[in-house]
């Protein structure tokens, strides 16, 4: 599981990259954190290269991204949050 988030993990419910990484643990999952950096607002070729590959998985440079271990790529934060809660990392390992 790959969590692609801006800068940090840390901030406020008012952060998307904070609410979409605390879902996560709150779950029971450690995910691998990959830090994008720069704007999404920015044009491609001032974009980093990590933002380059979100863009690629999903068509925006905007994050968090969560690419789960079967592929699946979530790009809403909301989305992201509900998937987490639906799907609990003990839900998991019982299957």
């Amino acid at each position: 599981m790959r969590l692609y988030i801006c800068w940090s993990t840390n901030g406020s419910d008012h952060h998307d990259c904070h609410n979409a990484h605390q879902a996560l643990v709150d779950a029971g999952y450690s995910p691998e954190v990959v830090k994008a950096r720069g704007q999404e607002h920015l044009p491609k070729f001032l974009q980093f290269t990590v933002r380059r590959e979100v863009h690629a998985l999903t068509g925006s440079y905007f994050v968090p991204v969560l690419v789960v271990d079967d592929a699946t790529v979530i790009n809403k934060p909301d989305e992201i949050v509900a998937w987490a809660k639906a799907n609990p990392a003990t839900q998991q390992a019982n299957s």
